[in-house]
């Protein structure tokens, strides 16, 4: 079977594969354009499951999420996806010198990223955690089931001070990198919040990924 593949890296790509970009100011809660964040090799044959229609934002399913009391910063060291079988390490990545957001090392691709000069998972503020979708050798990344996830799923972060951050989805949203909404995924509600972010939907040779994937979710318990 013929593999595709494309440069793999963490500077800015060009055209369409291009991502959300993460500006100084996005400690402040705000992301202002669209521009590089995620440059995650494409390789597979199939795509990477897609969110469905269904797991788009409504407002009975943000309704049902219960207020929780924020927790104090602490580093992020694992995270937890049952429904999707995730159980992967956390590391801390930052900005380039281009303000694009790096992701984990490519040869790391079970790592999932947490921008650590941003929002501590469970803290107020939303948090953001990126992750490979595949690898150049063609095997899924920590993060290639991500758009299976369905809203009331929970995602566990546990962190350096032994408490675990119990988040619960409230969107699937998937997104043309040319349009990505960047106040949207970044901004939030005072609440804590997770963003879980990875490339996604259509394919080409030229490209790579033409999309991003992005899971919603709020703290809605602390074990």
């Amino acid at each position: 079977m013929k593999r595709r593949l494309i440069r793999h890296g963490t500077r800015t790509p060009t055209r369409s594969a291009r991502g959300p970009l993460l500006p100084a100011v996005f400690p402040l809660g705000w992301a202002m354009a669209a521009g590089a964040v995620l440059l995650i090799s494409g390789v597979r044959d199939e795509e990477p499951p897609r969110p469905s229609a269904g797991q788009a934002f409504s407002a009975s399913a943000d309704r049902t999420v219960p207020a929780v009391r924020p927790l104090p910063p602490a580093d992020p060291v694992r995270l937890r996806i049952a429904a999707i079988g995730v159980n992967a390490p956390m590391t801390r990545v930052g900005l380039d010198a281009a303000g694009a957001l790096r992701t984990p090392p490519p040869d790391e691709p079970g790592l999932a990223g947490w921008y650590g000069d941003g929002i501590a998972p469970g803290s107020a503020g939303t948090a953001i955690v990126t992750g490979h979708v595949d690898t150049p050798a063609g095997d899924p990344g920590v993060f290639y089931d991500l758009g299976a996830l369905s809203q009331g799923a929970t995602i566990e972060i546990g962190r350096a001070d032994r408490r675990t951050a119990v988040f619960t989805v409230r969107a699937v949203e998937l997104y043309d990198k040319s349009r990505f909404p960047g106040k949207k995924v970044y901004g939030g509600s005072g609440r804590p919040e997770l963003r879980l972010i990875t490339c996604g939907g259509g394919y080409t040779e030229d490209t790579g990924y033409l999309g991003n994937v992005v899971v919603y979710a709020t703290l809605t318990a602390v074990r």
